[in-house]
């Protein structure tokens, strides 16, 4: 029920005995009420008071042509209009019906009750009316801010993207006899795979890949970690004599610890090598990272063994190192797991035995490996994918 003292009504009506018994009736319920017996006027008030309803006569002639009904076409979608009728013709309650009119009450006006109500469901189809224009208003409005905030942040997703994959490693690089070569498959704007190599003295490069959990800023927020935490240890070594750089459990033990003492809530898998350059001696740790790294040596191709826990999820977490010595030709290739999820494969065994299948041949370049397993042709990636690739041709 409505509060009737909220409400001001206008009641526009030539037949004067009508409109007389109309306002009376509505003041004594309560009502606010303006009232005219011509359009002008009628109009005139509802411009300088704004009421919340209007009750009008039918076919009441307007002094600039047509009826009071046609010059408050424009208002019916904002306020309820009851239509006053001297006659019961089904033309008109159709006419009026069609107009937007809220309600349809026919002269002489017997039992004003009926009045009241028609007055009362008026007011509140116009308040729902109210309530819905304001609510669709408030909603295109927040579509609006949306749409302008999911703009800034794919602007500053891009933004990130640009920084991310400028930290990545120049690719191809050749160091010494070995070639390095390097490609991240997003899904996303920014990764939460992360791919570097370097070399560390005159002797020695070191490589990793990692697969933060997740995806977005905060996983892309690990990976410049890393890349922060292996120039610190490279630039250790060469200006403190620290040597964690050339060790693949110390750097997996630092990762893990600057991980959790971030508090991101993230952790990774990673594989970290390194290579002495003179004698292709590989040392490697494999912390939970899938799949193995692939060995192609004569067109044969196996999975490097090794095992460790996952970073940035136990303090005491325990790494183990696996060392081999890399002949005169062989192609190193590692991945992310967002590979497996791209094979035409289904279960680890049977997706690790097709890549081994399609590595049998030596993929000399990341573009030929991504060409050989179709990647190139995937326009949206279910996870990232890293791909490294280390390789020695000749001697």
């Amino acid at each position: 029920m409505v509060a009737v003292e909220q409400y001001s009504l206008l009641v526009i009506d030539d037949d004067e005995q009508t409109r007389v018994s109309i306002v009376n009736y509505l003041n004594e319920q309560g009502y606010k009420i303006y009232q005219s017996s011509d359009t002008d006027r009628g109009l005139a008030l509802y411009y300088q008071y704004h009421p919340d309803l209007i009750l009008c006569d039918l076919n009441l002639p307007h002094a600039g042509g047509g009826t009071l009904l046609d010059q408050l076409g424009d208002l019916v979608e904002r306020l309820p209009i009851i239509v006053i009728s001297d006659t019961g013709d089904m033309n008109d309650v159709v006419a009026a019906l069609r107009f937007g009119a809220s309600d349809y009450i026919i002269k002489p006006l017997v039992d004003m009750d009926v009045l009241g109500h028609a007055v009362i469901r008026s007011l509140e189809v116009g308040q729902l009316r109210y309530e819905n224009s304001t609510y669709r208003k408030q909603l295109e409005a927040a579509n609006f801010e949306l749409k302008n905030n999911l703009a800034l942040l794919k602007q500053d997703q891009k933004a990130g993207r640009r920084v991310q994959f400028k930290m990545l490693p120049n690719t191809p690089q050749q160091f010494s006899d070995y070639q390095f070569s390097q490609r991240i498959f997003p899904s996303l704007y920014l990764s939460g795979d992360f791919i570097d190599y370097f070399t560390v003295g005159g002797d020695h490069a070191v490589f990793f890949i990692a697969d933060v959990s997740g995806h977005g800023a905060s996983s892309a927020f690990v990976t410049v970690l890393l890349k922060n935490l292996f120039a610190r240890k490279r630039s250790d070594f060469s200006h403190k004599g620290d040597e964690s750089i050339l060790s693949p459990i110390a750097m997996l033990e630092l990762a893990n610890t600057e991980i959790l003492d971030t508090e991101v809530e993230k952790h990774l898998t990673m594989c970290i090598g390194v290579l002495h350059l003179p004698t292709g001696e590989l040392r490697y740790s494999n912390a939970g990272h899938l799949p193995q790294p692939i060995l192609e040596i004569k067109g044969e191709s196996q999975f490097l063994q090794g095992s460790g826990m996952p970073v940035g999820l136990f303090e005491n977490a325990e790494f183990n190192e696996e060392v081999v010595l890399l002949p005169k030709n062989f192609v190193l290739t590692l991945f992310s797991d967002g590979i497996l999820e791209i094979l035409p494969k289904d279960g680890l065994q049977a997706q690790e035995a097709f890549l081994l299948t399609k590595l049998q041949g030596a993929q000399l370049s990341v573009e030929a490996l991504a060409e050989s397993l179709e990647i190139q042709h995937i326009t949206e990636f279910p996870d990232d994918i890293a791909v490294l690739l280390i390789s020695r041709t000749s001697v």
